[in-house]
């Protein structure tokens, strides 16, 4: 029986038992002009005013962004004129732009320089952006109004890319359940706002997986192999943590450590391998593993709501490979060469161990130990020969930034007049061949405790005629930071991820669109990987490594003989890094083509068995990762898309190959690749556009032969 007048009673009983036993509640912190992002920024091209934000200033910021978004939101669906493209469609993309301007700060924030507070707000605000994007593609009024405009859109004279917007939008709709039924839909907001705060908290419990997981030493024989410099940083590290007289050496977010191939104690190794594998199985607190079943589960059953057979198939709706059929064929074909070459390695280095009278059958703690004894004894080339010659800033300005200017004629300017978050963050203007400011560029390349693993690219501000905004883009990186007054010596893999990483902050720069969803690197998630991957190509072009390796001592170029060892090892250990690469990226696919929505119990005993099913399952080539820390598909946007880097590749490298047939590195191939890819955003169809670039469909020979498989 209802009974209203109980309410507020027992409301009003709450509210006295709070007054007496508990102070009252922090008022909430207003949002006002006082805020940094309540208004654009004054600086440069709107970059943060990292000087002036402070952790406090988000939440306001977020929560009001939300509500301000929703009002927009709102207003454009209850609009009673005839709904039109410039009322519903361009009326959306103007919204949301004080949200934007703040989640872009605080999403780079929290993967490069988080703390408590940043984490609890990302907590805290997970369900509520969450909800947003409901109240956008949930909204059946507002559906309404984008079906009619779309269903006119042949009629309207559209220029391309608007009629490529609308498309968009449609298809955003459709994706996001536009057209359920009212009840379908409460469902499927409430999956929504539980998977958007399992999400976060799988990213924060790995992120504290990583922190715990660190291997700790009490004895510097057992760090045997390592330079005295990085023994420095590792006690370094450790009296960061209040580990005096310790060694302490941190995760990577990868499986395989860098350190590994270093470490000649073989129970040190182990004992780092280990760390590594277990990090996110240490504890309970840490433990990822339910978190990553219930995200599972929830995809099952959003994918069968919406009416796909399971997420993958949900998920490549709008990708370039388009079905989950295509990609597992792709991979396919892929998965006999890698492994044989990988199994070829694997005899190469258990030879060596035998021949050193080892007495133990290769295990994956030893691989990098002994394969990088493997490359020295092949191609004569030691990694300690070669890291003098990477000299970081080098690498930046005389090779990343040369060839960007060789190709496209841009130039570049460090600015130290704009605030950073880090000391390590640097700053340099980009200005286009025509003398006219592009862009700005930031970089963050060492490694911290609160610094996500791995390396990225993503904006501060996104580029939109509409807008009037200019790109300001960032690199993020987790190099090893030298001590104070050493240079920054990196490897040529960290070298080649500058490259890469660069790569995308080009597809980022150049922008040309009109329309900030359409804009720079806002594509599928395989294609987005393709102008990374082939920027990496340029850094063996002869011209461009002649111009940045040099001897961080003397400042002679690395011998010619030096650099063709370089070169005759590029195809060295591909075998066991695709394997890896694919046996995370079978991981993903199975995990979102199960169709049954039962929770699964044992993750473990899942990824072993969706190894063994794709027969990548080689004892010595672990995963690249586990499922219990695989932050690209449980938080970072890659689920049912971590084959992009595979596909990626053959796209990257069948296009470089048309450099190789018509002159390679000259400033008009250059401008024909930024005119016809990197200044295109996604306002074509992702197949046209490369058959446009290269005259037909993507071919994975020139990749089966950068692999050395064919």
């Amino acid at each position: 029986m209802r009974q209203p007048a109980c309410l507020p009673l027992c409301g009003l009983l709450v509210l006295i038992a709070s007054c007496v036993s508990e102070p009252p509640p922090s008022p909430k912190p207003a949002f006002d002009a006082s805020n940094p992002f309540f208004a654009p920024s004054s600086l440069p091209f709107q970059a943060a005013a990292f000087d002036k934000i402070k952790d406090a200033d988000f939440k306001p910021a977020i929560e009001e962004g939300i509500r301000e978004n929703e009002t927009e939101i709102q207003r454009i669906a209850d609009d009673t004129a005839a709904p039109t493209f410039a009322n519903t469609v361009v009326a959306l993309e103007k919204s949301g732009q004080l949200l934007t301007r703040t989640s872009l700060v605080f999403s780079m924030l929290t993967g490069a320089n988080t703390d408590d507070t940043l984490q609890k707000i990302e907590a805290d605000e997970a369900a509520g952006l969450a909800a947003l994007n409901d109240t956008l593609f949930l909204n059946s009024k507002l559906f309404a109004r984008v079906k009619t405009v779309y269903d006119q859109r042949e009629q309207l004279n559209l220029d391309p890319e608007s009629k490529r917007l609308i498309e968009y939008y449609k298809q955003k709709f459709d994706l996001a359940g536009a057209g359920l039924s009212d009840a379908a839909k409460d469902t499927l907001k409430q999956w929504n706002k539980e998977e958007a705060g399992l999400t976060v908290a799988f990213e924060h419990k790995v992120l504290a997986a990583n922190e715990a997981g660190a291997m700790v030493v009490g004895d510097t024989t057992a760090l045997a192999g390592l330079s005295s410099s990085q023994i420095q940083s590792a006690a370094d590290a450790a009296k960061a943590k209040k580990l005096d007289g310790k060694w302490l050496i941190p995760l990577q977010n990868t499986t395989q450590q860098p350190d590994l191939q270093y470490l000649s104690d073989r129970k040190t190794r182990q004992q780092l391998f280990d760390s590594s594998w277990m990090r996110a199985e240490k504890s309970d607190s840490n433990d990822t593993r339910k978190v990553v079943a219930r995200i599972a589960q929830l995809r099952v059953k959003k994918a069968k709501l919406l009416g796909y057979a399971n997420y993958a198939q949900w998920v490549l709706m709008d990708q370039m490979a388009h079905d989950p059929e295509t990609v597992g064929h792709f991979l396919d074909r892929l998965v006999p060469a890698v492994t044989k070459k990988a199994a070829g390695e694997a005899a190469d280095i258990q030879a060596l161990i035998d021949q050193q009278k080892g007495g133990f059958k290769l295990q994956p703690y030893d691989w990098n130990f002994y394969s990088e004894q493997v490359r020295k004894a092949k191609y004569d080339l030691n990694e300690a020969e070669i890291k003098p010659y990477f000299v970081l800033d080098s690498v930046l300005k005389n090779g990343v930034f040369y060839a960007a200017n060789l190709l496209y004629g841009l130039t570049f300017s460090e600015r130290k007049d704009l605030p950073v978050y880090n000391k390590d963050v640097r700053v340099f203007n980009v200005i286009d061949a025509d003398g006219k400011p592009l862009g700005l560029f930031y970089c963050d390349y060492f490694q911290r405790d609160n610094k996500n693993g791995g390396a990225w690219m993503s904006n501060l501000v996104a580029q939109s005629k509409l807008l009037n905004t200019q790109p300001v883009i960032y690199n993020i990186a987790n190099f090893a930071k030298p001590l104070e007054g050493e240079p920054a010596l990196i490897s040529f893999s960290d070298v080649t991820t500058m490259f890469h990483e660069f790569g995308h902050g080009l597809h980022g720069l150049f922008a040309d669109q009109q329309y900030p969803s359409l804009s720079g690197a806002n594509t599928a998630r395989d294609f987005v990987e393709f102008p990374s991957q082939f920027n990496e190509h340029w850094a063996l072009d002869p011209k461009v490594f002649a111009h940045y390796a040099h001897h961080y001592k003397t400042g002679a170029p690395m011998p010619q003989t030096l650099v063709d060892k370089i070169k005759r090892s590029g195809t060295f250990n591909q075998g066991y890094d695709y394997t890896e690469l694919l046996a995370a990226a079978t991981l993903d696919l199975q995990w979102h083509e199960l169709t049954n929505d039962s929770l699964v119990t044992d993750v473990d005993a899942f990824d072993a068995d969706a190894l063994h099913r794709t027969h990548l399952d080689l004892p010595q080539v672990p995963s690249r990762y586990r499922s219990s820390y695989f932050l690209h598909i449980w938080s970072n946007g890659y689920a049912a898309g971590y084959y992009a880097y595979s596909w990626t590749k053959m796209l990257a490298d069948d296009a470089f190959s048309w450099f190789g047939e018509h002159g390679g590195l000259t400033r008009a191939n250059g401008q024909r690749f930024r005119e016809m890819i990197l200044s295109r955003g996604n306002t074509i169809e992702y197949g046209k556009m490369f058959r446009d670039f290269r005259g037909h469909d993507p071919d994975i020979k020139p990749m089966l032969q950068g692999l050395g498989i064919q």
